[in-house]
């Protein structure tokens, strides 16, 4: 498998369709194949969402939960291919555990795909088994859609610029925190507003430190203003390379005061994509995707890319 490709995890839920709905119209923008993987087990929750029929094998003599996890990513492939034609799609059926059967196949990835729930049936985005892991483990940038999805969702109203009848993309939102930048981060989302030819739009949310509170400088309005213009300077800083290499991409800069994940979900409500990062930590135990990441997967209304970086 070429290293550039976009991998998508399907288990037939609701969530797994709309995600392989997307990875294939993110192929398609990024000029790369498309691999769609099912991984599987007899006692896999995928098979939550096979009839009952009954009987224990088919008529060929395989079992029924064999059966339908060999129909599962063979529907799914057969539907992509017919709505993106020309895409090249191929797909995969591994036996095992399916966190790690998707983070092996990350070390490969592009980008991974994954529905929201992230072939989990638990109730709670995050409470899966396999969700969470995947997330905060895959060393590649992971997206994450939720159920119901749909290309028009990720599109302005009317026809675009190019002549055509699909509308212009709505803004890539990006989430950075100045205490940390890194170009891995900066990198995808530049990256993919550029794939779309959509304006990208910088969040950096901060807060005067609490003994600010309690000093006589603290009662001066000029005071305040000052911090934030030196935080958006230091945005503008942080960005200006950036903007070197993306001539034509459109950039916009979002300086704000307060939490930053509530600024980033309200930003997903008119956005195409929504990118945050993920500081890769080597704890022993656990796993850790950072706060701001945890609520914006919890609350956004945009598909949300979560990127690994130092």
């Amino acid at each position: 498998m070429s290293q550039r490709t976009v991998i998508t995890a399907v288990d037939g839920s609701a969530e797994s369709l709309a995600a392989a709905a997307w990875a294939a119209r993110e192929a398609r923008l990024r000029g790369l194949p498309l691999h769609v993987l099912h991984a599987w087990q007899d006692w896999s929750p995928a098979f939550a969402h096979a009839p009952f029929t009954g009987t224990d094998t088919t008529p060929g003599g395989t079992t029924v939960t064999q059966h339908w996890a060999e129909r599962i990513p063979r529907d799914v492939v057969d539907r992509l291919r017919e709505t993106h034609p020309g895409l090249h799609v191929s797909v995969e059926q591994v036996f095992g555990r399916p966190a790690e059967v998707l983070l092996s196949a990350a070390k490969k990835a592009e980008v991974l795909v994954v529905g929201s729930r992230g072939l989990g049936t638990l109730g709670g985005f995050l409470a899966g088994s396999v969700s969470l892991p995947v997330i905060a483990q895959a060393e590649c940038p992971v997206v994450v859609v939720r159920a119901g999805e749909r290309a028009e969702d990720e599109l302005r109203p009317g026809p675009g610029d190019n002549g055509t009848d699909q509308g212009q993309y709505l803004d890539v939102v990006l989430g950075l925190d100045l205490t940390r930048p890194c170009d891995e981060l900066l990198a995808y989302a530049f990256e993919a507003a550029a794939a779309r030819a959509a304006t990208l739009r910088v969040v950096h949310g901060w807060n005067a430190p609490l003994a600010v509170g309690y000093a006589p400088a603290a009662v001066d309005p000029c005071h305040g203003v000052a911090m934030g213009l030196r935080e958006a300077s230091a945005l503008t800083d942080a960005l200006r390379p950036w903007r070197g290499k993306f001539p034509d991409v459109e950039v916009t800069e979002q300086c704000v005061v307060g939490r930053a994940a509530d600024h980033l979900v309200d930003a997903s409500e008119d956005a195409s994509l929504l990118v945050t990062g993920r500081r890769i930590r080597r704890a022993v135990m656990g796993t850790h995707i950072g706060p701001v990441t945890h609520a914006v997967l919890h609350h956004a209304k945009a598909p949300v890319a979560v990127v690994p970086h130092l």
